[in-house]
């Protein structure tokens, strides 16, 4: 009853917010401005997102590693484009990392490995964008000159860096019952393979290069996206704006981010002195976008062998 009821409210909230959102669109205007170049650029957006997915890849494959769940490159391309399915299907933007923890643990790595990969790459991915949206904010200072944006956005900004250096510091920690203690032992555990990620010398450079790009990605995808109905936005406009929304709509209170993401773009380009629908607009084909690359994903599942088999199937894991 209790997962029912969250499912509902999750539902209740992306309907809520998008039906706010979409009073601002004029659908019969947006439409207009499509034509044969809107779909290539569409198509481009697409096969961006592919490349995304792959980068991830990469560096949940080095974290992964570190947890003792080695994974071959065409496994976690797999488990990855999969994940994006259920992304857009289950009620929150996390679904994904569920799936992707059932099917490495099934796999063969174990529950306790294949928890503490998903989460640490999901953990390492959120500072990293915390870590770019501190480094844009002289820019983004600039850009938004309302006094509620700023405070807005250094709200958001200083609450997840807080958060992910509260994190990595409790992996330093020498407090025995952080160990010991149901309640802290696997965030603990987590925290140190975290540590040991970021700050190898062998590994550290290349995750933060992955995960740098990872979200530089996104605000390709976004540009493709502005491209594609020729909105009055400049790539260093949606490079400062990108950032939070994709911070805010990381929040696992929706269905795949709907809702949230179209009122957070409307919000930030109000913000910026920027049209609001032309925010929602691009933040609408941005979700479509998600929800054709997922739908590969579902074709994928489909087809897999972990779908054929319901999880029983054994998948080897390298060496």
């Amino acid at each position: 009853m209790r997962r029912i009821l969250l499912s509902a409210a999750k539902i209740l909230i992306s309907a809520a917010l998008l039906y706010l959102a979409l009073r601002k669109v004029n659908f019969y205007e947006l439409a207009s401005r499509f034509n044969v170049a809107s779909l290539g650029w569409i198509g481009l957006a697409i096969a961006v997102s592919f490349l995304q997915i792959f980068v991830g890849v990469l560096r949940w494959r080095e974290i992964s590693a570190e947890c003792g769940a080695p994974l071959g490159t065409a496994q976690a391309m797999r488990y990855n484009v999969i994940g994006t399915f259920f992304n857009q299907t289950l009620p929150s933007s996390i679904g994904g990392d569920a799936v992707r923890l059932w099917l490495l643990a099934r796999a063969g790595a174990g529950w306790r490995a294949a928890t503490y990969s998903i989460f640490v790459d999901r953990a390492i991915g959120l500072i990293a964008l915390a870590v770019i949206i501190v480094a844009s904010l002289p820019w983004s200072y600039k850009l938004i000159s309302d006094p509620h944006g700023r405070s807005a956005l250094l709200f958001v900004d200083l609450a997840a860096l807080a958060g992910g250096a509260g994190f990595l510091i409790l992996g330093r920690l020498p407090w025995l019952w952080l160990k010991r203690w149901w309640g802290t032992h696997h965030l603990h555990a987590c925290s140190v393979i975290a540590n040991r990620v970021i700050f190898s010398r062998q590994r550290g450079p290349k995750i933060a290069v992955l995960s740098s790009l990872v979200h530089v990605l996104t605000i390709v995808i976004a540009w493709c996206v502005v491209q594609s109905i020729a909105a009055p936005v400049v790539f260093g406009q949606i490079f400062q704006l990108i950032p939070p929304v994709m911070l805010i709509t990381m929040l696992p209170i929706s269905i795949a981010g709907w809702g949230v993401r179209e009122a957070t773009m409307g919000l930030a380009f109000g913000y910026a002195g920027l049209v609001t629908s032309e925010g929602v607009n691009i933040s609408l084909l941005f979700g479509a976008v998600s929800f054709i690359v997922g739908a590969c994903g579902g074709l994928v599942w489909i087809f897999s062998a972990e779908k054929a088999f319901q999880g029983s199937a054994a998948v080897k894991i390298p060496e």
